[in-house]
């Protein structure tokens, strides 16, 4: 599996609105044409509210930000 970074997950939410819900942030990384492998960190994050760009790279990478 490809590996996902948290550069490629900010350009895939760009322009989001916070708070979100994972299915609306999901909605967003497909409007920006997101590659297939961050849609599905998205959707599998287990996150069901977002209050902004940090809470989303917790729920993908880890409290640390990056591996």
């Amino acid at each position: 599996m490809a590996d996902v970074s948290p550069i490629d997950v900010q350009k895939a939410l760009k322009g989001a609105e916070y708070p979100a819900s994972g299915e609306d942030l999901v909605s967003v990384a497909k409007s920006n044409g997101a590659e297939d492998t961050v849609v599905k960190k998205l959707q599998s994050s287990g996150s069901k509210r977002y209050d902004g760009p940090d809470d989303v790279q917790k729920a993908i990478f880890g409290s640390g930000g990056k591996s």
